[in-house]
Formats: structure tokens, C-alpha cells, sequence
């Protein structure tokens, strides 16, 4: 029954995107995103290294402190991702974390794919906000 609601839910806020794509790419970026918050929290002074000198300045706390925090914040986007009413959410967080990474990491050989990935969650973002968003930014 929890599963019909939520997609009775999906149903409603998709309007653009055929249901089978959506439901590929919230899948695909949760997965993703879960298992990138795994890797961060397991290594988090690994992923560390990834960051420029000239952003360490501007961490609100330790480094390796702030990538375990990271990890968690990926984990927890992912879940929303498959949760119906939340998957504007995690989309937003998805989206704002990954232009972070590519501001204080710089596109690179390992980053650029963070590039396309940022967009995808963009435009889920952009499918599922509430239309109440949509008519404060006006989209």
C-alpha cells in the first residue's frame, strides 16, 4: 500500500518526463549517491585530498570531520530520492553538493562526470519541487 501512495504521488508532480525515466534516474542517483556517502565515511581523510588548499581555509570545522559529515548528507539525499514527497529534496541537496564539490575539488580528469551528474539532479529537481517553489522562482 506505502508503495501505491508514493506513486500515486510521483504520478501527480511528474508532468514533462515519461514515468519509466524518472523513476531510472531517482533510482540511479540514489544508488549512486549511497554508495558515494558509504565510500566518504569508510575514507573520509582519503576524500579529503580531493579538496583545493584555498577551500580548507572556509571549512566551518576539521576536514576529515566535515567529509564524514559529507557522507552522511550524501546517505541521506539518497534516501530521500526514493521516498516520494522527498524527492525534491534530496534532488536540491544532490545538486547544491555537487557544484560544492566542483568549486572547492575544481573539474578535473576524476570531477568532470560530477558535472553531468549535478544536472541530472537539477533537472529532477526541477520536475518534482512543490508548485508553490516553482511560482516564487517563477519556473
Amino acid at each position: 500500500m506505502r508503495l501505491s501512495l508514493s506513486n500515486s504521488f510521483i504520478n501527480k508532480i511528474i508532468f514533462n518526463m515519461n514515468r519509466t525515466a524518472f523513476n531510472l534516474l531517482r533510482v540511479g542517483l540514489a544508488i549512486t549517491f549511497a554508495w558515494i556517502g558509504y565510500l566518504v565515511i569508510n575514507n573520509p581523510a582519503g576524500w579529503a585530498t580531493f579538496i583545493q588548499p584555498w577551500a580548507l581555509q572556509y571549512m566551518p570545522a576539521n576536514v576529515v570531520g566535515m567529509m564524514v559529515l559529507t557522507g552522511y548528507l550524501d546517505i541521506a539525499a539518497a534516501i530521500m530520492m526514493l521516498i516520494g514527497p522527498t524527492v525534491w529534496i534530496g534532488a536540491l541537496i544532490g545538486a547544491v553538493h555537487l557544484l560544492i564539490v566542483l568549486i572547492t575539488c575544481g573539474i578535473s580528469d576524476i570531477t568532470v562526470r560530477d558535472v553531468g551528474l549535478m544536472f541530472a539532479f537539477t533537472a529532477l529537481f526541477v520536475e518534482t519541487m512543490p508548485s508553490s517553489i516553482k511560482a516564487w522562482i517563477k519556473i
